[in-house]
């Protein structure tokens, strides 16, 4: 690649299986954070377009034939819509390197997959659900059904569009339920194509809604419809927040995962050269925009200067440049505003007088990248867990190495933090992995390990990293209702 002109994609909103113009023909740009390029015009939701998909979703709810539909008939379609995900594969990851500016090669080989896996998985999983029977004596029986509970608004973040939406998407539709979508208003493209996909599938109109739009006004009016039921919501904390208030007139249902600041924990009996290689990927895929980043690295103080060697010289080995482009490692942060808030911590990180390892600058690219929200990976060590770079959200390609002598403080530091989405803990020992996984307060912890996901297991947050879990049957519970029937025998 070589930075060729890109044509400008049309988006519009899509309602009840129909692409559609904004009720006032409004629209917003986005551009490719590589080149600043626009390569996509949006339709911008007004209130009423938001009112429209909302109805929209409730008449089919209520009236339609999804929710009514045996779980098989339900699967089937979910099936096939996985696999329309992975025909046109190529397309998905070429949207989203284009407007997240992810690598094109990591997400055509694994998000695209695992996109899909997340709708079939939940078909599938669905599948094998039942009820429980409680009798009471020989006068009563009681029994559960699980029901959808109705119209879900699914909002989902800018650095993981597409799969991160499916995630939802997939138990939610498995469920019953209808869904009106909204992408981040950076990285509309991907998400966009679940309309005509879910139509392809010959899932009915009106089961799957798409609203394009700002946060504070688009999500403000969905979040706070009276036909919305529940909201699943990936994003920051602050956003939850919001989210959360927004709805309580209405008393809705939330499923929120929020910010993180992981503490990658590396004893001196850890085998360092597995530990470097999943370190880095940790700290620097997406170019560090990752909830579970492994951005507080703590490091025991006897194997930190080996540990500082072989992971400098890891991250000085990644290739910075094109996301399009064979063998990139990371691309540019997402745009211009996100940019600006990841450099500023460089000036606080000088300020709290952290020492620069590596990185920090613009890396050497090519002219046609010269306009990019690029940053080098950046390596800071810092003696102060206090300091806002070792508590704060960064969400950029800038990790911060804490040493420490005893487990007993490896935990006191892990645990210091607002956050507790996730933890990796590398040693050799059986039962200190054991112990310091207990003992870290995070929904998920990686052993000797960093990103490995198994869909039937809890995935979600303590403290303020969210509230409830997805995955598996907390998914399933999550958008369905518990509905007991106590019958009369005698």
């Amino acid at each position: 690649m070589t930075g060729t002109k890109t044509n400008v994609k049309e988006i519009g909103l899509y309602i009840n299986g129909e692409y559609l113009n904004s009720s006032d023909n409004a629209t917003f740009e986005a551009k490719n954070p590589a080149t600043q390029e626009v390569i996509t015009r949006v339709s911008e939701a007004t209130n009423e377009d938001v009112d429209r998909a909302c109805q929209t979703a409730r008449e089919s709810f209520e009236n339609g034939p999804w929710r009514t539909m045996t779980v098989e008939e339900r699967s089937v379609k979910l099936r096939r819509m996985a696999e329309i995900i992975l025909e046109r594969k190529e397309e998905i990851a070429h949207y989203d390197a284009m407007d997240v500016g992810k690598p094109y090669e990591a997400t055509v080989g694994h998000e695209v997959a695992r996109a899909a896996n997340n709708i079939k998985f939940f078909a599938d999983f669905v599948e094998k659900q039942g009820g429980e029977t409680y009798p009471m004596g020989e006068e009563y029986i009681n029994y559960t059904r699980y029901e959808p509970v109705g119209v879900a608004a699914i909002i989902t973040p800018w650095n993981v569009p597409f799969m991160l939406t499916t995630w939802k998407l997939g138990p939610c539709l498995a469920a019953g339920n209808t869904a009106v979508i909204k992408p981040a208003e950076n990285t509309p493209l991907s998400v966009s194509l679940l309309g005509e996909i879910a139509k392809e599938a010959g899932i009915p109109d009106g089961v799957v809604n798409i609203v394009q739009g700002q946060g504070g006004t688009v999500g403000t009016a969905l979040t706070t419809h009276p036909e919305v039921d529940l909201v699943s919501f990936t994003g920051s904390t602050a956003t939850g927040k919001h989210i959360l208030k927004g709805g309580a007139d209405t008393l809705k249902e939330v499923s929120f995962e929020l910010g993180g600041k992981a503490a990658n924990i590396i004893f001196e009996d850890a085998n360092i050269d597995k530990a470097v290689p999943s370190s880095i990927r940790a700290a620097f895929m997406n170019s560090g925009q990752v909830c579970l980043a492994g951005s507080r690295i703590l490091v025991q103080r006897s194997v930190l200067d080996e540990f500082l060697e072989k992971f400098k010289k890891a991250a000085m080995d990644l290739k910075v440049g094109d996301p399009q482009e064979k063998g990139t490692n990371m691309g540019p942060l997402v745009s211009k505003e996100h940019h600006h808030k990841v450099k500023s911590y460089l000036e606080i990180a000088k300020e709290e007088g952290a020492e620069l390892i590596y990185g920090g600058g613009r890396p050497d690219l090519p002219e046609y990248l010269s306009n990019g929200y690029y940053l080098e990976p950046t390596i800071y060590v810092h003696d102060n867990p206090k300091a806002r770079i070792c508590q704060e959200e960064i969400f950029g390609p800038v990790v911060t190495i804490l040493p420490f002598d005893t487990e007993e403080e490896a935990l006191d530091i892990a645990n210091d933090t607002d956050y507790g989405l996730n933890g990796v803990v590398w040693t050799e020992n059986l039962q200190r992995a054991h112990r310091i996984s207990h003992a870290v307060r995070a929904g998920t912890i990686w052993v000797n390990c960093w990103f490995v996901r198994d869909l039937r297991v809890p995935f979600g947050g303590f403290k303020k990293s969210g509230i409830g879990r997805e995955g598996g049957h907390h998914s399933l519970e999550f958008f369905t209702e518990a509905k007991n029937v106590c019958i009369a025998l005698q």
